[in-house]
């Protein structure tokens, strides 16, 4: 059995999209999905699709990911008609001496985006174990030097539910991780940002880092923040906890011609699709 669960927004201007879906229900449009015929992510693009037919809307997504029963898809949801998709790699957790350092290794993809000031970046996901947290972020360093190396790109963005915050990163370990201590990584969501829906929790669990002043320089300043669709869709806790115990978070990039966010830049959603 899957479920989708949409975890993390790149690009604001889609919530307008899955807003449309939240008009007679709490909040169908964050809604896990239940899947036992791996039909998750047709399911959702058709929706998609349906709603918002201005634009064309295409999905990649990982292997199932996962070292027991329990394993996970990295979804990206992205629009088609203003980014390409121009490379895709499963990172290979077998680094000699580091052998398994994920349980959900990096699904990588490559964007090219005309209509932004970066025009083109690289994606690298990751939902770290709570329980090897530390571990995980520092190796993740090592997957951005290698997709560096590959692609040749200084443009890359790491995003996901690193579980960066509170008890799964005590402050003891920060200086463990390569992330956390390389001046050139910029991390978007704050410390002091709370993505989590629970009211006795304020954790910055999921975080957005990019790499290069370039890369800081074609995000729009403060748009980086988590969405709190409890308040957004006037939801309980309990029915905004139906839909994920996290926030998703997002991020603008500048426009190419006007330098600020737009409409029309390309959307992206990264998702993920829970397998058992």
């Amino acid at each position: 059995m899957c479920f989708l669960s949409i975890f993390l927004l790149l690009l604001s201007p889609l919530i307008g999209v899955l807003h449309v879906q939240a008009a007679g229900a709490p909040a169908p449009a964050f809604k896990e999905v239940q899947d036992s015929g791996q039909k998750a992510v047709p399911e959702l693009m058709k929706t998609i699709n349906s709603f918002d037919r201005r634009h064309e809307y295409s999905a990649v997504s990982s292997e199932r990911l996962g070292r027991g029963t329990y394993q996970e898809q990295y979804v990206f949801v992205y629009r088609s008609d203003t980014v390409t998709l121009t490379g895709q790699y499963q990172y290979h957790d077998k680094r000699p001496g580091d052998v398994d350092a994920f349980a959900r290794e990096p699904f990588v993809v490559r964007f090219k985006a005309p209509k932004t000031a970066i025009k083109e970046f690289v994606l690298i996901p990751l939902h770290t174990s709570p329980e090897n947290t530390t571990k995980e972020l520092d190796s993740l360093y090592d997957v951005l030097q290698y997709v560096r190396k590959m692609w040749k790109t200084e443009n890359v963005m790491l995003l996901g539910d690193f579980n960066a915050d509170c008890r799964s990163l005590p402050k003891k370990d920060r200086d463990k991780i390569r992330l956390l201590t390389e001046d050139n990584l910029h991390w978007l969501i704050k410390d002091n940002m709370d993505t989590t829906v629970r009211s006795s929790t304020t954790c910055a669990y999921d975080r957005i880092v990019v790499h290069g002043d370039a890369f800081s320089r074609a995000i729009v300043p403060f748009s980086a923040k988590p969405f709190d669709f409890q308040k957004e869709y006037k939801l309980t806790e309990d029915q905004a906890l139906v839909i994920s115990d996290h926030f998703p978070v997002e991020v603008q990039l500048r426009d190419a011609a006007s330098r600020l966010a737009s409409s029309l830049l390309p959307l992206i959603l990264l998702s993920l699709l829970l397998c058992s």
